[in-house]
């Protein structure tokens, strides 16, 4: 088990949670800017995070913290944590290790709307099967 941390005074009075306790958070690669996925975090999450370096979400479907890569080993490196005016929001500059997405595709956003249809941007980089066991 972990130890619990505590986020810092100072940032813990700019952020405004919302009424489930979290955030949204935007993982972008840091040099290249690059969106990569958006995921939630709360004070425990983004704490452990600031911590630790190595990024920290909360899953809403697992009901617990998900350590980004705990299963796969795509794992995200923070690099700088950003807020915006309102601190209702985050933006993490992150050093993506291999593919954000549980696709296998480097980032989430993969799919654009063209011509009144979608539009794959980009295949996978590894099967999910190897990420994961399973499709």
């Amino acid at each position: 088990m972990t130890e619990q941390r505590e986020l810092p005074p100072a940032l813990r009075q700019e952020l405004r949670f919302n009424d489930q306790g979290l955030l949204p958070a935007i993982a972008v690669q840091h040099d290249t800017g690059e969106v990569l996925m958006q995921a939630w975090m709360n004070a425990e999450s983004l704490a452990e995070t600031l911590a630790s370096g190595r990024v920290c979400y909360w899953s809403r479907s697992r009901g617990r913290l998900w350590r980004k890569g705990e299963s796969s080993g795509q794992t995200q490196r923070l690099v700088e944590l950003r807020l915006d005016c309102d601190g209702d929001c985050l933006l993490l500059l992150v050093d993506q290790t291999g593919p954000a997405c549980h696709t296998g595709r480097r980032s989430c956003f993969y799919r654009a709307w063209r011509d009144g249809g979608l539009v794959t941007l980009g295949e996978p980089l590894i099967d999910p099967e190897r990420l994961y066991g399973d499709p």
